[in-house]
């Protein structure tokens, strides 16, 4: 089978270009063993579009209407994957097995593949009393377990491959950081989420918070976020890419959970120059944020929440100069 092959061995006189360009050994033994499918039209030059969530379906009440959704995104003939910014329930329903498994299901009834990045109601949350007090890194597990049965392959009725950061031996966990490309553009998913990234303390789990074990994970997660963030870049310099779309379920703010991955976002989209969208959901306000950070290049996208009647339709083109577009929809749920 011939495989994809994206060495990012690049010659680089730039310091900090050099640093993300070189992944160590990694790299070329990660790129080498996913097939070529894992890149459907990565070459392409026609635009190609997919529908943006987020936070959805947001409680009981959604989770009835999110078939009426799910039915209008698989009848738009231009859409060819769905990408969902996390927060698949609100934070006071609980975190048990049994409505991760009917949403995975749910997620499963979309035509094209779903990919999904994880958020803080789904794990770091459910320490609170309504969630069931769960500790969140087993819940963690269970997401893991449950939204990504298959490392490599998205949900949806007809998976697609795309590359797991759990191939790279230093990250076997992180099965959720995921990445592939399209028509000249890099799609790229990055486990960033609410509740300070997990630096809130989980306060409502009988015996308080276990503080060793939540910045245990917060590191770990911090140093797998940071060099996907290196990787995506490096593989957008490498192909030619004409821009990168990251995912993450939380805006990254300047404030201790998120500074570090704030700045090496805006560090690499400097340097690289192109179109750079960071999309994320978590505050359930439909927000578009040109030149993000002071990087003329880098837009915030943030897309509807808390809602499963809105989402927005969004088209990479590689043949304009912006790239990405981008228009909100919204839907009749059906009786």
């Amino acid at each position: 089978m011939r495989h994809l092959y994206l060495a990012v061995s690049i010659s680089c006189t730039n310091q900090g270009m050099r640093r993300f360009l070189v992944l160590t050994a990694f790299a070329g033994t990660l790129l080498m063993a996913v097939p070529a499918a894992a890149a459907p039209h990565a070459h392409g030059s026609a635009p190609v579009t997919f529908a943006l969530l987020g936070d959805t379906p947001y409680g009981d009440a959604q989770r009835v209407i999110f078939p009426s959704l799910v039915t209008a995104i698989n009848a738009d003939p231009k859409v060819r994957f769905v990408l969902h910014a996390g927060d698949i329930k609100n934070g006071s329903s609980t975190c048990d097995d049994a409505r991760f498994a009917d949403l995975a299901a749910l997620y499963g009834t979309f035509a094209d593949p779903f990919v999904l990045t994880p958020g803080d109601n789904e794990w770091t949350d459910c320490h609170r009393t309504a969630a069931g007090r769960y500790v969140p890194t087993e819940r963690l597990e269970a997401v893991r377990r449950i939204f990504y049965p298959i490392p490599g392959l998205t949900l949806g009725q007809h998976r697609m491959p795309v590359l797991p950061q759990s191939l790279d031996p230093r990250h076997r966990p992180y099965v959720e950081n995921t990445l592939f490309l399209r028509n000249r553009v890099v799609f790229a998913a990055v486990h960033v989420v609410g509740s300070e990234n997990d630096l809130a303390p989980w306060s409502q789990l009988p015996g308080g918070d276990q503080p060793s074990v939540r910045l245990a994970e917060f590191d770990a997660r911090l140093a797998a976020a940071l060099d996907w963030i290196d990787f995506s870049f490096a593989t957008a310099w490498h192909s030619g890419a004409a821009g990168v779309f990251l995912l993450m379920q939380a805006e990254p703010l300047d404030t201790p959970g998120f500074a570090q991955i704030r700045a090496r976002i805006v560090q690499h989209s400097l340097e690289y120059g192109k179109p750079v969208v960071l999309a994320h959901g978590d505050e359930h306000v439909y927000e578009v944020e040109p030149g993000y950070a002071g990087v003329p290049n880098l837009t915030r996208l943030e897309t509807f929440g808390d809602t499963a009647t809105e989402w927005l339709k969004v088209t990479a083109d590689p043949r304009k100069a912006s790239v990405f577009s981008w228009e909100p929809l919204s839907i009749t749920p059906q009786a």
